[in-house]
């Protein structure tokens, strides 16, 4: 069922299509991923699944980490399955949305936000935060712990949002030429964030050179979504047609 959403979230990239269709830009993308464009295309998106997954799960770790055990169990539930469903969501939308004239120069802009964050998470010396013991990491995100349950699962919640939105934006941002890239990556959003977040998160906080080459990989996307949605392309016009 999800690889069906995901699947038909991408064909909006060459009109509407059927699962064969989408199968083929799969098969023909990935037949070529020796080619330098592809193979690019292919390691950007697998790199930023991988950090904003890992990202996604320190920051509903520290915000549910005030909470006695049971509740924060509960919120980090919570904000993992509404992640998933946000993902798959905005990946519904995703190439409508990058269809809207100054939409993928918004959505640099937030990812370049995204990245400035990122940033200052990744140089944080701060430990005033406990962390949760099912998320490692966490304790080092500089957040403040949510005080109640209902707050925990708001700040979860609008958290999920803005890094869903972030996530599905740079994906489609890096793959925008390849469809069967673009649906793999999405698919691959989903995945790591449903079955992998924390093993991410502990593997990034032990080797951190590998948030730093995605932030690397995030900020590159954002600025060629930027420069993109400026100038245009040959599916989107650029917000300077307007002037």
């Amino acid at each position: 069922m999800i690889l069906t959403l995901l699947a038909q979230a991408a064909a909006a990239i060459q009109g509407p299509g059927s699962l064969g269709d989408i199968w083929q830009h799969i098969l023909a993308d990935f037949s070529n991923i020796t080619e330098p464009a592809a193979l690019a295309a292919f390691g950007q998106v697998l790199m930023i699944d991988l950090v904003l997954a890992g990202d996604n799960a320190v920051v509903v770790g520290a915000l549910a980490a005030g909470l006695p055990a049971e509740q924060r169990k509960k919120v980090i539930l919570i904000g993992i399955i509404a992640a998933l469903v946000l993902r798959i969501a905005f990946a519904l939308v995703v190439t409508w949305l990058m269809g809207v004239v100054g939409l993928i120069f918004a959505g640099g802009l937030l990812l370049l936000w995204v990245s400035w964050k990122f940033w200052r998470e990744l140089r944080a010396d701060t430990h005033s935060n406990t962390g949760s013991e099912e998320i490692e990491g966490d304790e080092r995100s500089g957040l403040t712990p949510a005080r109640s349950f209902a707050s925990a699962a708001w700040a979860v919640a609008i958290a999920d949002v803005s890094m869903s939105l972030d996530n599905v934006l740079a994906v489609a941002g890096a793959a925008r030429e390849h469809p069967g890239i673009l649906v793999v990556g999405l698919i691959l959003s989903v995945a790591l964030m449903g079955l992998a977040a924390n093993f991410i998160a502990r593997i990034i906080g032990r080797y951190s050179w590998i948030a730093y080459i995605g932030l690397a990989v995030i900020v590159f996307v954002a600025f060629k979504m930027i420069y993109e949605g400026w100038v245009g392309t040959g599916e989107t016009v650029g917000i300077i047609t307007l002037f």
